[in-house]
């Protein structure tokens, strides 16, 4: 093992890692300054020269020279007689400098010293890795599948670092394999058994966030502000928007001629359906834009209790409330509000129906409240639905529902 192999090694670290010269001439140093302690029990009469641009390195050893008979340290003495071999001219109390070379410490100390070396810039290496996605938790990042396993994707980035997207940071309709190129956001970075663990991520809101500042130049500037976003990925999301210049509309803005500029976000987020909504500290209005494409009649607020009451035709109804519920579900998270649905009933229908609040000596309230909850608030409401439309959109069991459908018809009967 010579000086040679070990400069390779280095020589390949630095190519690869791409750390920076002072840092790597301080790891050599280092290294080597440890093996001189082991070996002489000290560093201090050593001075290590380490040219990189060469790649090569050399160790001086400094010894002071003294009579024959004082003579006790060959680390740090040199006697008069040996010193003299090297020069005739060297007198007692002046310095002697010679080379130590490589060989002389030994295979064993050599090997230890290359593995030495190699551990510490990879250590290094990681905590560069770690420290660089520290700072961009939170943005997107563009990277090539690797592997593919049952419960995670292992990516590769541009430089050979590796990240990973679990299956549940994944849109429900995604499908990569091996050479695909994937687009996620960093969402967590830890040190996991001194290795740098960075987490992906295409489900979390902050994903839609900063497509659409890669998207729509007006939010990377700063004149239009996401004010909050809440989705169920792959199926729904809600963008709430505002402008600070009154000449921009943060909606139009965002969504593009012809829907141009989100287009692409959609098609990124496997067809998911946008509605970007205009902020507004009137929680009313805010509620009825989040209820968008439903048509309120009226809405009643009650502050303290963070809930509102909605009114709308009959017709309205299943738009507001949204396939599965994703509407109102995420009408209410956006607003932060629980919203309810009722419908409208004219005076002549009022007189003739009945409120389903008025069953609850018959019907258990949990399952008037999941009725209430698909916009089912009395008795004909709930006869104009078939038992399967019933049994789908509520989640209740069939025999919960016939019973219900019996009750209510023995009322009417």
């Amino acid at each position: 093992m010579d000086n040679i192999n070990l400069i390779d090694t280095f020589s390949e670290f630095k190519e690869l890692k791409n750390i920076d010269r002072a840092t790597m001439m301080r790891i050599l140093e280092d290294v080597f300054r440890n093996l001189l302690l082991k070996k002489y029990g000290t560093d201090e009469n050593f001075d290590v020269i380490i040219n990189i641009d060469k790649g090569d390195f050399e160790i001086w050893r400094n010894r002071e020279v003294v009579a024959d008979e004082d003579f006790e340290d060959d680390n740090l003495q040199i006697s008069l007689t040996e010193a003299r071999k090297i020069d005739e001219d060297y007198e007692v109390g002046e310095e002697v400098t010679d080379e130590v070379k490589l060989v002389d410490f030994g295979r064993r100390m050599v090997l230890a010293l290359r593995q030495n070396l190699s551990s510490k810039i990879l250590e290094l290496e990681k905590g560069n890795v770690f420290n660089l996605y520290k700072e961009r938790v939170g943005n997107i990042i563009t990277g090539e599948v690797y592997q593919v396993w049952k419960k995670e994707i292992l990516i590769l980035d541009d430089e050979g670092n590796e990240l990973v997207l679990p299956r549940t940071e994944q849109i429900p309709s995604d499908f990569f394999k091996k050479g695909d190129n994937v687009r996620a956001a960093v969402i967590k970075v830890e040190m996991k058994n001194n290795t740098p663990l960075i987490v992906l991520s295409r489900t979390a809101p902050v994903f839609l966030e900063r497509l659409f500042e890669q998207e729509v130049p007006e939010i990377f500037d700063g004149l239009i502000t996401i004010k909050k976003i809440v989705r169920v990925p792959g199926e729904r999301a809600k963008v709430a928007v505002e402008s600070y210049d009154e000449r921009i509309d943060p909606v139009g803005a965002c969504v593009g001629m012809k829907g141009s500029r989100i287009h692409g976000i959609v098609r990124e987020l496997r067809n998911e359906n946008i509605d970007v909504i205009n902020f507004t500290n009137n929680i009313q209005l805010y509620i009825q834009r989040a209820l968008n494409p439903a048509k309120i009649t009226s809405c009643k607020i009650n502050e303290e209790l963070q809930k509102a009451e909605v009114y709308l035709q009959p017709n309205e109804i299943s738009l507001a409330i949204g396939k599965g519920g994703l509407n109102i579900k995420l009408a209410s998270q956006l607003t932060e509000y629980e919203i309810d649905v009722y419908r409208v009933q004219d005076e002549k229908e009022s007189e003739e129906d009945i409120d389903l609040d008025e069953f609850s000596d018959e019907i258990e309230q949990w399952i008037i409240d999941a009725l209430k909850a698909i916009g089912c608030d009395t008795a004909k409401s709930v006869l104009e639905k078939s038992p399967k439309e019933l049994i789908r959109r509520t989640d209740l069991e069939e025999e919960t529902i016939q019973e219900v459908i019996n009750i209510i018809k023995a009322e009417f009967e």
